[in-house]
């Protein structure tokens, strides 16, 4: 649990000022409510929500402020990850950060009328964009902080007192991940200066949660980090759970934790076999992503899909594991080892591989921590905070495992963590399978539960319990709630809102890339062009869960 504290707009600066003072130097997400049609009459329409975390990354602060207007002021200057957490804000609520440095457009493109989030808002109002924004005002107030002066006529550069060239990473490149593009001003090879967008992948996530049922939010949910899908499933009914008061069963608890290693590992062969490519590695690649299929294989016999296994459940799981899992298993992870061990004596005490990934990319761990970072990007850092070992869940205390960290914050220390990291979920994945309790994968109660098959085809009671959860949903408590764990690239939490219906009045996702993604132009300026597309790899941007 957590500590929640409500406070006057006008003081809300000065408490989270006191608060950093006092420890909680760990911004983890900001995001607005608006209760113009909450079931409860609110002092205000807007509360803009900050949720921070202390030194030992153990207690949790939420501070909530009601607004008199539309506006509140920028905590920028104390937080540099508040950059973009303010920015999807405005965005999306319409929300004005006095005092903040770039206060514009970042989810939705920059000729979109009106904030999608707001529940005057109409769901099915689509905007396209018509025209490309140059990021050229950007891009002049970055140079401009590096006492670099260029005169900026029409969206263009036409004079500098450097001889630079402004160039696009991406979109359109298979090396930029997905929709980033990333605007950079050249001095001959060195990156002068660099801004970012993350494109127009939005599908609109959170706006599509307030229109469905708990349950039929899982689904959606698949999509946020698709290289390890069900993380995500888990994430999200736990926060529903823990609303709920429901608590799982031994062998649900440790099926969970089993399948969040196995999604930590399918993810991190993604994010090592792409960095590795995109140094020129291909051999390498094959030998990493070989086993991901495998993964995928077993994945698919116990899920039904692939890549989005739609397979939790609020309260448990779709079906328990199916015969000859444990043996398979077993198989998959030696393939696994097989695959990282040839991988690592290919590049280990390989020079080129040195040259270009160490000292490369250097995010420090005070930058980390003022920018939000979390998960095995932090670690690199040498910041040694895991939630399985600092605030563990599902019984993550009885396991036996190491934390992984590195020393410099390069990105040879973010690839070799991640290698790391795959060899400790392994030993937790056997630890699993090798003390799997029996007993029931879901929750016995029939206001949660879908009953079974029987009872639906054979008595009235049964039938009538099947069509109210499916039409109406499962019922939360009314109340707001933030709950997370220790998904593949970091801190996955959900801040739901209940209003006591079948269906969440909202949902704000704490999606690790998105701040990862915006540290990112501060760590490329004065790195080579080459080195920045390693530097965005071995991040292990997901765009499904940066842009939702």
């Amino acid at each position: 649990m957590y500590e929640q504290i409500e406070v006057l707009a006008c003081g809300m600066h000065a408490l989270i000022e006191e608060k950093y003072k006092e420890g909680f130097n760990y911004l983890l997400d900001i995001t607005a409510i608006d209760y113009s049609e909450y079931v409860q009459a609110k002092e205000s329409q807007f509360a803009v929500v900050y949720i921070l975390r202390d030194t030992s990354f153990q207690k949790t602060l939420l501070i909530k402020t009601y607004l008199e207007d539309a506006d509140i002021e920028s905590i920028t200057d104390i937080f540099s990850g508040a950059n973009w957490l303010e920015r999807e804000v405005y965005d999306q609520y319409g929300i004005n950060f006095t005092n903040h440095p770039n206060l514009r457009r970042i989810l939705n493109h920059h000729q979109f009328k009106g904030h999608p989030l707001r529940k005057s808002y109409p769901i099915t109002q689509g905007q396209l964009s018509y025209a490309v924004d140059d990021l050229s005002d950007e891009m002049n107030n970055r140079l401009l902080s590096k006492n670099v002066v260029c005169s900026l006529e029409d969206g263009t550069f036409s004079e500098c007192n450097k001889d630079l060239m402004f160039l696009n990473l991406g979109p359109s490149h298979p090396a930029s991940h997905g929709t980033i593009r990333t605007y950079v001003a050249l001095d001959g090879e060195t990156i002068e200066a660099a801004v970012s967008e993350i494109g127009y992948l939005h599908r609109g996530f959170e706006k599509s949660c307030e229109n469905h049922t708990y349950n039929q939010i899982v689904p959606y949910t698949d999509r946020l980090n698709y290289c390890s899908a069900i993380s995500n499933n888990i994430a999200f009914v736990k926060t529903v759970e823990e609303m709920l008061g429901v608590s799982l069963s031994e062998r649900a608890q440790a099926i969970r934790v089993m399948l969040l290693e196995l999604s930590r590992i399918e993810d991190h062969i993604v994010c090592l076999a792409a960095v590795l490519v995109d140094m020129g590695g291909l051999t390498n690649y094959w030998y990493m992503y070989n086993p991901r299929e495998d993964i995928y294989e077993i994945l698919s016999k116990l899920t039904g899909a692939r890549l989005t296994n739609s397979y939790m459940r609020v309260g448990g799981m779709a079906n328990d594991l199916y015969e000859g899992f444990g043996e398979e298993l077993k198989e998959v992870i030696k393939k696994v080892q097989y695959g990282v061990r040839e991988t690592l004596a290919l590049i280990k005490h390989n020079r080129i591989f040195h040259d270009r990934t160490q000292n490369v990319g250097i995010l420090s761990a005070e930058a980390a921590i003022n920018g939000s970072v979390t998960g095995p990007n932090l670690r690199a850092c040498g910041i040694a905070f895991d939630m399985r070992k600092d605030t563990p869940y599902y019984g993550y205390e009885k396991y036996d495992f190491d934390v992984v960290v590195g020393s410099v914050g390069d990105v040879y220390d973010r690839v070799m963590v991640r290698f790391g990291e795959i060899e400790e979920s392994i030993k937790i994945i056997e630890q699993v399978m090798a003390n799997l309790p029996e007993g029931e994968i879901n929750v016995k109660d029939a206001a949660i539960t879908l009953p079974s098959k029987e009872a639906v085809y054979t008595t009235i009671e049964g039938a009538m319990n099947q069509f109210k959860l499916t039409f109406e949903g499962v019922k939360v408590p009314m109340g707001e709630h933030y709950s997370s764990l220790e998904a593949t690239n970091g801190e996955l939490g959900f801040f739901i809102v209940s209003d006591g219906s079948g269906t969440p009045y909202k949902v704000k996702v704490k999606a690790p890339s998105f701040t990862a993604m915006s540290a990112y132009p501060d760590i490329i300026e004065g790195s080579q062009l080459a080195d920045a597309i390693l530097t965005l790899g071995s991040l292990n941007i997901i765009a499904g869960e940066m842009d939702r």
